[in-house]
């Protein structure tokens, strides 16, 4: 197959496993929140999960990102390392997430008297469930991106969104409230770890050769690679959840469940550059380290300039639709989220430019350079959200998040230009195009606004603003209908 062909196929597969974990994930936001739990409950649950979440990181640190890296070199260079690297990993992942998980519920009461929510404590109690489990599943995912197959990668998220779904809906409907809810999150990923554990040995393991000489230093190898890979994870950490814990602490649960939903709906919009960004990143450190330079630019640039063609018109619709998009779907309780939703708009672009820039660093070597990057842009984040929080309320958040990332994200895109020399030139061209489209199909957006009642005509809304771009942009040939039916079909 070739690598083009390689990269459809992951892109496809992973696309669609992301459309189904993020429509299964969007409907268990909206049932829960518009239908099955108060504004507070909805808030408190998702407060729970940014502390456990942020928590999580200790419990696999970088440990399956620098095992990933070893394998996808290794596969080609030394086969015969590849089943050490697979167990040494797994083990280490184990101890880590045992011991992080039992210190999160020992302590939660403790946590929770600190945070002054005592109802956050049963949540917490199961955060020794969710530490073990998000961990295996995180290996698993990317090990089966470091063997190139991201299809299953897919199936995991898939199963995982599915499971979790039905599992969280049903806890709740039999009296659990907003903890069976949190339970949910553990069915999913028990039932998508397991599935990912027996096909990766049948399908992956076993193809390697056995070998039992140790290697000299790979163990030292593999956790001094995970150092600065912990870094980005726990920096990931500060810019994904902390914001939502500071939410939570200033401003209450219910602001959690506002900024919630205006993050999830951005983080909604990123998915396809997000399938992109993991399909494409192993294709380019393959060709990187095989001393194909161009070939590698060429995968990347190509992945760039689909982003920002998708992306800065997306932007722009989502800040004139935020508002019946909200009421639409959530409810009017939620109304507040559109303002928050407006400015995360922002956010789903700088998201989508970074989803197909940062984990390429890692297959390049630069994992220390993202790692200083999302360190410092980190740190400035936390700081921002502390000074704007107690200001002016959960848009403060939003903010904060918006300039931090995208300082971030433009850091990356330099790095990966230092390594591979991208026509800076062309892609400056295309972002003028792209912004001149933007702007007429925003003006047409607009003026269909006012016209919203319900969700039907909320979706002939965006339909149209869809419309107008796709025409726009095969008229003005930034579009290859062509290539587009071929990737389609």
């Amino acid at each position: 197959m070739s690598v083009t062909d390689r990269i459809l196929t992951g892109v496809k597969a992973s696309l669609g496993a992301n459309l189904v974990n993020s429509a299964a994930n969007g409907v268990l936001m909206i049932v829960l929140a518009r239908y099955l739990l108060s504004p507070d409950q909805f808030g408190l649950l998702h407060y729970a999960l940014s502390i456990i979440g942020a928590v999580a990181i200790l419990g696999a640190l970088g440990v399956p990102s620098a095992a990933a890296r070893y394998v996808t070199e290794f596969a080609e260079t030394a086969p015969e390392r590849v089943r050490y690297v697979v167990r040494f990993s797994l083990a280490t992942v184990a101890v880590l997430s045992v011991g992080i998980g039992s210190v999160v519920a020992l302590g939660s009461p403790l946590i929770a008297t600190q945070l002054d929510e005592p109802a956050l404590a049963p949540f917490l109690l199961l955060g020794f469930g969710y530490v073990i489990l998000k961990a295996f599943y995180t290996t698993f995912s990317r090990l089966f991106q470091a063997v190139n197959r991201v299809e299953w990668s897919a199936r995991m998220k898939s199963i995982s969104g599915v499971t979790r779904l039905g599992g969280a809906v049903a806890l709740v409907v039999v009296g659990f409230d907003a903890v069976g809810a949190l339970a949910g999150y553990l069915i999913g990923f028990a039932a998508a770890t397991a599935v990912g554990a027996v096909v990766f040995y049948r399908l992956s393991y076993t193809s390697f050769p056995a070998s039992d000489a140790l290697p000299d230093g790979l163990r030292r190898r593999i956790v001094e690679y995970s150092i600065p890979l912990t870094a980005t994870r726990g920096a990931n950490i500060l810019y994904k959840r902390i914001d939502t814990i500071l939410v939570g602490f200033f401003v209450g649960p219910a602001a959690v469940g506002y900024y919630t939903i205006a993050k999830q709906v951005s983080e909604f919009g990123s998915i396809p550059a997000t399938s992109l960004g993991y399909t494409i990143s192993p294709t380019v450190g393959e060709q990187y380290a095989g001393e194909e330079v161009g070939r590698a630019r060429r995968v990347y640039e190509t992945s760039l300039r689909h982003v920002l063609l998708l992306y800065v018109p997306g932007m722009v619709g989502l800040v004139l639709v935020a508002r019946p998009v909200v009421v639409q779907l959530f409810g009017a309780e939620y109304v507040e989220a559109s303002i928050v939703l407006q400015v995360m708009a922002g956010f789903m672009l700088v998201n989508a430019v970074n989803k197909v820039t940062s984990d390429g660093l890692d297959f390049l070597g630069r994992a220390r350079s993202r790692a200083i990057a999302k360190v410092g842009t980190s740190i400035a984040n936390f700081l921002l959200n502390l000074a704007l929080i107690p200001a002016i309320g959960v848009v403060g958040a939003a903010v904060a998040t918006v300039l931090t990332f995208s300082v971030y994200t433009l850091t990356n895109v330099y790095v990966i230009h230092d390594e591979l020399t991208l026509d800076l030139l062309g892609i400056g061209q295309l972002l003028v195009g792209v912004t001149a489209i933007s702007a007429v199909m925003g003006a047409t957006v607009r003026a269909l606004v006012p016209y919203v009642s319900d969700v039907l005509s909320l979706f002939a809304v965006v339909a149209v603003g869809i419309a107008v771009w796709g025409v726009l942009a095969t008229l003005g040939g930034l579009i290859d209908v062509d290539r587009v039916r071929a990737l389609l079909s």
